[in-house]
């Protein structure tokens, strides 16, 4: 073979090797975990320190304010392969890109997406501390180091959705970035825990290998007792371990000196005191988000994750604040799920069936809590569901996933919907301060949310006794009729003549508004019960229950599916 043949050929070599080598590869923490391994194979002995800057020199982690903290990154005696370094460096490099694909960030087997650098940079901090107080730099480093590259926004967010779990490749946001995004959250917030951790081992004993305490921060495989048995340090329990950890230290005012003294190492001057007022406001209000959106919310997984099917038809807006929360069980799939993997398939079976099988226009319930650590996103917070007959505008439906017959969900998965969820609605303004928390049983003639859970919940806070037909609250005859016409028919505010026969009156709306929505001109329409509503005797009429046959649940606003209350 001549020289240039030679030569030919070991480029052709190179080239393939390289696109292998990344083909081979996904932006999953399993297959960075696989890289750190490479480099610590590489050179056997090697500890976290040396390998994580070798990481940070094959990512270009090395401007002024991060050697200031950590000093200048190396690649050492070893180096690495060019397709290996490309890897590492488009893992890690944090960028979104002009079609909203986030870059820099991996998809973790609890579900969330993590930021590679605040994650490195706090690990590394905590491994260089010398003091017993605090780890030098670290809020900086996991949180505050992007702040100045977004001086004008305090939004934070938002989250988005992999092409696909098995195999991640392209991360899209489902929205527009603010100054930081979900996955740099979380990889803070990790980098963060992390950090403290190293610096202050509560537990002796950690992996001495950077990969090892990866491997047993992020890939825990949970029991059959799920969330109540798992350790502490795990990624599941990030929110929680940064709030006993980090809140203290995210205030608006060390935010701001932490940005000042950052221009500072950085060889800027200083802001001026008209520019470090607007900051101070813009940060104040992005604390006040994170604290609400992060750490009192718990993680939640978008409907784009766990595969869900579109919307049929058009979704009918509810009005918040909403008075009540009704709890379920799934009841089938009947055993509690433990992986975002499980949790996604029972989420797709649901949507299948309450589709295909109840003709619904979409998965029931508002959201649903699995075993796993997370609750799934269902119709959300802003669309009407079709989970508790009646009662769709007037209350969110959470189920959990699993029969609760005979015994309980996990305490964990309880907690995330009892204590977080209901902080998060109402901090939100999507649920009333003073709701009132319901079993789909007492308001409809069902098990649900079977036995031993019911009994559980009526020790709950907010746990309220029956209200039959909240929908229809006294409010004077006329503008009950108007607002139950509004809200039952879309668009329309024509509700006509005022008086107590509430069903003709509506029924008469909806015919001249939206006729061709509305199945009463079919027969589709049928009787279900009689009642009178005791805490409006003295105002109504006996009542009629009218609904969909076969459609216990949808509202007739959306295509005919519905419950109705009507008066004689």
């Amino acid at each position: 073979m001549d020289k240039g043949s030679w030569k030919h050929s070991l480029l052709l070599a190179v080239v393939l090797a390289s696109t292998y080598a990344e083909a081979s590869f996904s932006w999953h923490m399993d297959d960075f975990i696989q890289a750190v391994k490479q480099v610590e194979d590489g050179v056997p002995g090697l500890g976290p320190v040396a390998v994580l800057k070798r990481l940070r020199h094959a990512a270009g982690l090395n401007d002024t304010l991060i050697q200031y903290f950590l000093s200048a990154a190396e690649s050492g005696d070893y180096e690495m392969d060019v397709s290996f370094l490309s890897f590492v460096s488009k893992a890690v490099h944090h960028r979104v890109t002009e079609e909203n694909q986030e870059e820099g960030v991996v998809l973790t087997p609890d579900g969330t997406t993590v930021a590679l650098t605040p994650l490195l940079l706090g690990l590394e901090a905590g491994f260089l501390s010398r003091t017993k107080e605090h780890v030098r730099g670290l809020l900086k480093l996991t949180f505050t180091k992007d702040l100045e590259s977004h001086p004008l926004s305090h939004h934070l967010g938002p989250d988005g959705c992999w092409d696909s779990l098995s195999s991640p490749q392209v991360f899209t946001l489902l929205d527009q970035p603010g100054v930081l995004t979900t996955a740099q959250i979380n990889g803070g917030m990790d980098g963060f825990v992390l950090g403290t951790e190293i610096a202050f081992p509560s537990t002796s004993g950690r992996p001495l290998k950077l990969s090892g305490i990866l491997t047993e921060y992020y890939c825990h495989n949970l029991e059959v007792g799920g969330m109540d048995v798992a350790p502490r340090l795990i990624s599941r329990r990030r929110r929680e371990n940064f709030r006993e950890l980090g809140v203290p230290s995210i205030t608006a005012r060390k935010v701001v000196k932490s940005v000042e003294r950052q221009r500072r190492v950085m060889g800027l001057k200083n802001m001026d005191l008209k520019k470090k007022k607007q900051l101070m406001t813009l940060v104040k209000e992005g604390v006040k988000e994170f604290v609400q959106e992060y750490l009192e919310c718990p993680p939640i997984i978008p409907r784009c994750m766990w595969g869900a099917k579109p919307y049929k038809g058009t979704p009918t807006n509810l009005t918040l604040p909403l008075p009540f929360l009704y709890i379920h069980h799934t009841s089938t799939p009947s055993d509690p799920c433990l992986t975002l993997q499980q949790c996604s398939v029972d989420m797709r079976s649901m949507q299948r069936f309450h589709q295909d099988d109840r003709g619904w226009d979409d998965i029931g319930y508002s959201y649903v809590a699995g075993s796993d650590g997370n609750i799934y996103e269902g119709r959300g917070w802003l669309q009407q569901g079709a989970h508790t007959l009646g009662h769709n505008s007037v209350g969110f439906g959470v189920s959990f996933i699993g029969d609760y017959t005979s015994r309980l969900p996990s305490q964990h998965a309880m907690g995330l919907v009892r204590d977080q969820l209901t902080s998060c609605a109402v901090g939100g303004g999507r649920l009333e301060a003073n709701f009132t928390l319901q079993g789909h049983r007492q308001v409809v003639n069902t098990s649900c949310p079977g036995d031993t859970f019911y009994k559980e919940i009526t020790g709950w806070e907010h746990f309220g006794g029956s209200l039959r037909n909240p929908e229809l609250r006294p409010q004077g005859a006329s503008s009950c009729i108007q607002s139950r016409a509004e809200s039952i028919v879309p668009g329309c505010k024509q509700a006509p003549a005022p008086g107590l026969k509430l069903c003709r009156a509506v029924l008469r709306a909806a015919s001249l508004c939206e006729p061709q929505t509305w199945p009463i001109a079919h027969g589709s329409i049928s009787p279900l019960r009689i009642q009178r509503p005791n805490p409006w005797d003295s105002f109504l009429f006996p009542g009629i229950f009218l609904a969909v046959r076969g459609a216990a649940g949808e509202d007739m606003g959306l295509r005919g599916k519905a419950t109705y209350f009507c008066n004689h």
